[in-house]
């Protein structure tokens, strides 16, 4: 036989939280969750403040969006550029143009130009040279083509 006993009532759930706070038996396991929960939101880890003369400039100035520009580049090798496809991202490196006697280093002109095209086969001069179209902000533009005209043009795949 089934001893008498008093009915279960089941409240809902949304006074669990309230009940285990009220014991104080859950409590660790309550706060441990809330942590984790504003952690979650919060993103984990602090960021450091940024000053506020430099959000204010921030704030200030609206983005400068640079608009790149194509520009024809004569690479001194034809080998070389048959290896490009559009959308190969290249850095410009002009040597000293030995023919013309000059001295010096080898510097970088661009960093992570973006091919926009090559030429087709055969399309190259009689020196070896071959022509490619880069597309690079504006004043990068401009230091290419003065290196063009002083120095030969390599280029290096990113």
């Amino acid at each position: 036989m089934v001893p008498f006993f008093e009915p279960l009532r089941v409240r809902g759930t949304r006074h669990r939280l309230r009940r285990a706070l009220r014991r104080g038996r859950h409590l660790p396991a309550v706060l441990l969750a809330l942590v984790a929960m504003a952690l979650a939101v919060g993103g984990g880890t602090p960021r450091p403040e940024a000053p506020a003369t430099t959000v204010a400039a921030a704030r200030a100035r609206p983005p400068v969006v640079v608009r790149p520009v194509s520009v024809p580049v004569r690479i001194a090798d034809a080998a070389t550029v048959r290896l490009l496809r559009p959308g190969d991202r290249v850095d410009v490196i002009a040597a000293p143009n030995s023919a013309l006697g000059e001295a010096g280093e080898a510097r970088v002109v661009a960093t992570g130009a973006r091919v926009a095209e090559v030429p087709h086969p055969g399309e190259t001069r009689s020196d070896g040279g071959a022509l490619v179209v880069l597309s690079v902000p504006r004043a990068t533009a401009a230091a290419l083509a003065g290196a063009g005209v002083t120095s030969q043009l390599a280029v290096a795949v990113c």
